[in-house]
């Protein structure tokens, strides 16, 4: 519980700093654009691209944790896609809210689920929560480039879909990630390092971005807008990743590991996405804090039902 509050408080407090900051008008507007820019076109694709590039999988069980992501993601994207004739039908979202939705009830944050995994399962919990982030880091991103484009823009076609998913800059990241893997060769150590250090700016510059966006008067009386993707995201995804898992015979420690990926709150470079391409930014804020703040609860909760169920 400790090491999961300590991972998780930093998130919260950098969110904090950074709606104070924009209450008190240190940053104009266009400064805040600025720096969304920044990071949704050099800094997230940057950390993306260097986390798979140096994750470390050796010793895990890669076919049947691979087969287990590969089979929660469509259910997931299917469960989610499906709510949105019901939420529009009452009323309850317009297009863009529901490009939101769908992004913070979707994505993840890996980087969040490493530092809970170094308090916890050093150093076999790091490398699984790198090999999730490299196999879902692309399609996620595809599909949620797809679908904000979709309802963010309803005139936009096939042509423009496919466009946008090709040239999306956190798309490129993950490929390219995953394609210098398959090179025999590795990537220079002063590059690399370089490439450590802008990731490491992305979290902080992202997390004060959000916070900046955020209304804190949406989390007073929270619309169904917000609660249906805290909902999914905190209790349903990873809930189906643990039916998922133990019914491919996935036990032990590794099952933690992969509910961890799944309890997680939603990614902060989905806030990026909406604000660059139409979406609802400032839902997606208010969701991904609320997500942030419920998930000291939610986490421990998830691991210990997983525990339990293992026996351990």
């Amino acid at each position: 519980m400790q090491a999961t509050f300590e991972s998780i408080l930093p998130i919260f407090l950098l969110i904090l700093c950074g709606n104070i900051l924009r209450r008190v008008n240190v940053v104009d507007l266009a400064g805040w654009d600025g720096i969304n820019q920044l990071g949704y076109w050099f800094f997230y694709p940057t950390l993306i691209f260097v986390t798979i590039v140096n994750a470390d999988f050796a010793g895990l069980r890669l076919d049947s944790m691979m087969l287990a992501l590969a089979i929660t993601l469509p259910l997931m994207f299917i469960f989610v896609l499906s709510l949105w004739p019901f939420l529009r039908k009452a009323g309850l979202a317009g297009a863009a809210e529901f490009s939101s939705i769908f992004q913070t009830s979707i994505r993840w944050n890996g980087f969040m689920a490493l530092a809970i995994a170094q308090k916890l399962f050093p150093p076999a919990g790091m490398a699984v929560v790198a090999l999730a982030m490299a196999i879902i880091i692309l399609p996620i991103n595809l599909v949620t480039v797809f679908v904000v484009t979709r309802f963010a823009d309803r005139t936009a076609n096939w042509l423009t879909l496919i466009r946008r998913m090709a040239t999306n800059p956190m798309v490129i990241a993950a490929a390219g990630g995953l394609l210098l893997r398959a090179l025999p060769f590795e990537l220079f150590a002063p590059v690399n390092k370089t490439l450590q250090l802008i990731g490491q700016a992305a979290l902080g510059l992202g997390l004060v971005g959000i916070g900046a966006g955020l209304r804190l008067d949406s989390l007073v009386k929270p619309k169904t807008a917000i609660l249906v993707p805290v909902a999914v995201k905190l209790v349903i995804f990873p809930a189906l990743l643990l039916a998922v898992s133990l019914s491919l015979g996935i036990t032990g420690e590794e099952l933690l590991f992969l509910v961890l990926c799944g309890a997680v709150p939603t990614a902060m470079n989905g806030y990026v996405l909406a604000k660059q391409m139409g979406g609802d930014a400032e839902l997606y804020a208010t969701v991904t804090t609320l997500q942030t703040l419920l998930s000291f609860a939610t986490v421990p909760a998830a691991l210990l039902s997983a525990a339990q169920l293992v026996g351990g």
